[in-house]
């Protein structure tokens, strides 16, 4: 069973930092496993997530395809992510969700 870091979200909650939601989306290029990905995004980063769709093959243990998450983060952990998205050569479109609530 995975457990968030309670430091991460302690730190969070002091701040009042503004959350977004968002969709991301990964194209997988085989360079990094997908399991790998999805654990330090939540584990390391400390950032919850929902994939709403995935399409990943395996080819002799790689990873290939895309997957699409939605993210609640705020605007610094958003580009803690993308750096280390951008470093891994993972190419990541993001488009921000916006719900509309009716009374």
């Amino acid at each position: 069973m995975i457990t968030p870091n309670p430091s991460l979200q302690v730190f969070q909650n002091k701040l009042n930092l503004p959350k977004k939601e968002l969709l991301l989306e990964i194209e997988l290029n085989g360079k990094m496993k997908f399991e790998h990905l999805m654990n330090t995004i939540y584990n390391q980063m400390g950032i919850c997530h929902r994939v709403l769709s995935a399409n990943v093959e395996y080819v002799n243990g790689n990873s290939f395809g895309s997957v699409q998450l939605y993210i609640n983060v705020n605007s610094e952990d958003y580009q803690k992510l993308e750096v280390y998205l951008n470093k891994n050569k993972l190419l990541n479109t993001t488009v921000e969700y916006l719900c509309r609530k009716y009374s």
